[in-house]
Formats: structure tokens, C-alpha cells, sequence
């Protein structure tokens, strides 16, 4: 929130979108001041207003949208609704119990906040070396080669591994085995192959942080790769490489080299100048296996923070389904 000198209204209320994420509510136990593209609602004395605040998130205001453009509700819509208004008392029971989950996932999150920055500080730490250490520009010691086409519209049902450059930012972690998407083999011949051990680097971003993201391609098979990409070979250990992306290190050279305004580009010509420590490969695999166990502990869905927050999450929403479903004779 930022800050007004006034209030209009002091509170308790639960906040609902009018336009935009409409299942993006917020409770405010404080007086506010809210602009005319949210509603808040005064709650009468047989409604607890954090109860309601729970049970219109379990509602999924976002299928009451009429509009053909931005989704927005109005005020005749959200007064068709009927709340199961069940006694204060079991208002309150269920209210505690879901304050405790949301407060668990809270104390999740922060913990998972807090490992990936202990997880950074030492993944800087392990990669900084000292004099002793050759560096080389990526074009000194590795091949680039820049990819070309490849459209969301080109993936398929089956057929060969595909990465998007796009998908590199949204859907990858450091390394894979697998890919999320495929094309057809005729469209693969054409486009530039990605060997197992191959990092594949993204060429082009809205922002400074985020160009120069990697992918260490880890498949028993070549896949393919296309534009705003480039595909870099090697005789090092690719997770190595992979991780040094994420360093401190890179980004300061990298701002040396990025350009643009809304659109950031870091081609693989600039790139290939880049500075890479390069120990001895033996020191790579020792690194690598000591930032595989944070890699995993920070975001894997199978083990790990991430697949316990998911887990409280779901655990969250089953007991949230059962205790906000009421028969009409009990509400």
C-alpha cells in the first residue's frame, strides 16, 4: 500500500477487484482508502468480515466477468450472491482454522525468501576465485551459435525437443533433462541443435536482470532451440556454467555489454566476451554438487520448500472446500 492523509472507510472490510484479477481479494483491518476500481464492503454484526473474506475467495469471483474485454464485476452482480452466514461462533472456528494455514504458508515463504538469498550469497562465493584462477572469454573456449525462428505456434503434440527462449525464463530452472514443448521433425532440421551438455543462453529480455538467463540441457538426445537464443558448446561442466549465469559476476559484465530500452539485447557476438573463471574440472563437479543440494532445496517441486509450501497450499484449500460448504438447513 502506499499512504493518504485521509481514510473512507475505517475497517474491517474485504477489498474485491472491479476490474482486472477479480479473484485477487484483500481483507484490511485498518482504515483505508481505496481507489474507484475496488469495492468495500461494510459488513453488518452477524457477519465476522475475515469470515467473509474467506469464504468469497473460495467462490472464484472471477466467473461472475460478463465483460468482453478487461474482466470487471459490478455491484448487481456481487449482490445476487448468497453467503452461508453459519452462527459467529462457528465463524470464528473456521476463521482460526484458516489463520493457521495461511499463517504456516506465511512462515513458509518467508523461510523459502530467506534460504534462496543464503543460497545466492554462497553460490557468489563458491564461483569467486582468485588470481590463480584462468579466466576466458566464452568465445575463447566455446562455440556460439545463434538460433533463428521457432514460434509458440510451431510446438506439436510429439516429435523432437523444443526450447523456447521464453520458456527459459518462465518454466526452467538451471538445468533440464526434459523439455516442455516439441515440433515436428521437418521443423527441427531447420533449426539449431542443442547437443546433451550444450547451454542454451537467452539473447533478449524486458529487463537488465533477467537477459542472459541459462539453461543447461541435460537430455539423452539433441533438441532444438530458435530465435532471441543462442547455443553454446563446450567442454566444461554445463551446470557449472549454468550457475555461473546467475553470479554477481556476470551481471556486472553483463550491463557492460546488454543494450536497450524497452527492449534489452545481449547478442551472442557481445556475449562470447564475457570473462569466465574456468577451474579445474574436478573443482567444477565439487562446486556443482554442492549447488545442486541448494538448487533442489530451493526450487524443486518434488522435494524440498517449494513442494511443501504446494502441499500446505493444497492441504489449505481441501480443509478451506470443507469447512465454507454448508448444507441450507446449517447456514
Amino acid at each position: 500500500m502506499t499512504y493518504v492523509d485521509r481514510a473512507s472507510y475505517r475497517g474491517p472490510s474485504v477489498l474485491i477487484p472491479r476490474k482486472g484479477s477479480l479473484n485477487k481479494l484483500y481483507y484490511v483491518d485498518r482504515p483505508f482508502w481505496t481507489v474507484d476500481t475496488i469495492f468495500y464492503t461494510e459488513i453488518g454484526p452477524r457477519v465476522r468480515p475475515k469470515y467473509l473474506y474467506y469464504w468469497l475467495a473460495n467462490k472464484h469471483l472471477e466467473r461472475l466477468n460478463e465483460a468482453a474485454g478487461v474482466p470487471s464485476l459490478t455491484k448487481r452482480q456481487l449482490n445476487r450472491i448468497l453467503v452461508d452466514v453459519p452462527d459467529l461462533a462457528r465463524q470464528n472456528e473456521i476463521v482460526q482454522i484458516l489463520d493457521s494455514f495461511t499463517s504456516l504458508e506465511a512462515e513458509l515463504e518467508a523461510e523459502l525468501e530467506a534460504r534462496r538469498d543464503q543460497y545466492a550469497f554462497y553460490r557468489d562465493q563458491l564461483l569467486t576465485f582468485n588470481s590463480s584462477v584462468e579466466r576466458l572469454p566464452l568465445n575463447k573456449f566455446a562455440v556460439l551459435d545463434r538460433g533463428h525462428g521457432l514460434q509458440k505456434s510451431d510446438f506439436s503434440d510429439s516429435g523432437v525437443d523444443a526450447i523456447h527462449y521464453g520458456q527459459i525464463y518462465t518454466r526452467y530452472g538451471t538445468y533440464s533433462a526434459r523439455a516442455i514443448s516439441k515440433v515436428s521433425p521437418v521443423l527441427a532440421s531447420q533449426l539449431v541443435q542443442v547437443h546433451p551438455g550444450d547451454v542454451v543462453v537467452t539473447n533478449t529480455s524486458e529487463n537488465i536482470e533477467d537477459v542472459g538467463k541459462a539453461l543447461a540441457w541435460l537430455g539423452s538426445d539433441n533438441a532444438v532451440t530458435g530465435g532471441h537464443a543462442t547455443v553454446i558448446r563446450h567442454d566444461q561442466n554445463p551446470k557449472y556454467l549454468a550457475y555461473w549465469f546467475q553470479t554477481t559476476d556476470f551481471f556486472t559484465q553483463k550491463k557492460k555489454y546488454a543494450y536497450g530500452t524497452k527492449v534489452i539485447e545481449l547478442p551472442a557476438r557481445l556475449l562470447g566476451r564475457i570473462e569466465i573463471p574456468l577451474p579445474s574440472r574436478e573443482e567444477q563437479d565439487r562446486i556443482v554438487s554442492i549447488l545442486d543440494k541448494f538448487e533442489a532445496y530451493t526450487t524443486s517441486l518434488t522435494d524440498g520448500l517449494p513442494a511443501e509450501i504446494e502441499a500446505r497450499r493444497q492441504q489449505y484449500e481441501y480443509y478451506r472446500d470443507r469447512l465454507l460448504s454448508f448444507s441450507e438447513a446449517n447456514a
